[in-house]
């Protein structure tokens, strides 16, 4: 499936209603280090922490009335384990896609949240507000990626639904502001639902 123009998505800005397939669920990963600590890993293979191992494992606790049919996943490390433990109680093999990865860092990778802030206050609140126009130096930008992860998330929608797919903070956050419904953070392991499970607040819920 050709993905569609990067420019067609605009944060905050709503979308055709077909860009989002009915019944797709989206799951952060659990945590990592990384995450615990505020440091970048874009695409590095960092595994879940023992915190979230028992997240996933909660996860699949709030999955399991869902009646999912299909599981899919980003390759990451941090991704793929969560949906290895989530698949093990539904009695689903989690498949994966290249396109639902997350962002590619760039020379960002690896560095903590608080020295980039300190480094690049404006570059840094672009990031973390999630700014349409905004690349990682060296990186990858949002439109980009964007782009890729509805592509993914289209061709997915398109099997069998329900259906649950294991991605990462930042590719939810672009993937509901595509569809008009921006979200301040995600936590990890929090369940949505891509047809507009968001709170008021703007926040992701842990269902």
């Amino acid at each position: 499936m050709k993905g569609p123009r990067a420019d067609r998505y605009t944060m905050g800005a709503r979308s055709p209603e077909s860009t989002r397939p009915a019944c797709v669920f989206l799951a952060r990963h659990g945590e990592t280090d990384y995450n615990a600590a505020g440091r970048f890993q874009g695409r590095l293979a960092v595994p879940l922490n023992a915190n979230g191992r028992a997240q996933a494992e909660q996860l699949a606790i709030h999955a399991a009335g869902k009646g999912f049919t299909e599981l899919w996943c980003s390759p990451l490390a941090r991704a793929r384990e969560t949906a290895q433990i989530v698949g093990a109680a539904l009695a689903l093999a989690p498949s994966e896609d290249e396109r639902l990865v997350e962002t590619d860092c760039g020379s960002w990778t690896d560095r903590t949240f608080a020295e980039l802030k300190a480094e690049d206050p404006d570059g840094f609140a672009a990031f973390g507000r999630a700014d349409p126009d905004f690349a990682f130096p060296d990186g990858e930008s949002f439109a980009a990626q964007t782009a890729r992860v509805i592509a993914a998330l289209q061709e997915i929608g398109g099997r069998a639904q329900p259906t649950l797919v294991v991605t990462h903070g930042m590719a939810i956050r672009l993937a509901f502001a595509a569809v008009g419904r921006p979200l301040a953070s995600v936590a990890n392991a929090a369940l949505l639902d891509w047809s507009g499970a968001a709170s008021s607040s703007g926040r992701a819920p842990d269902f």
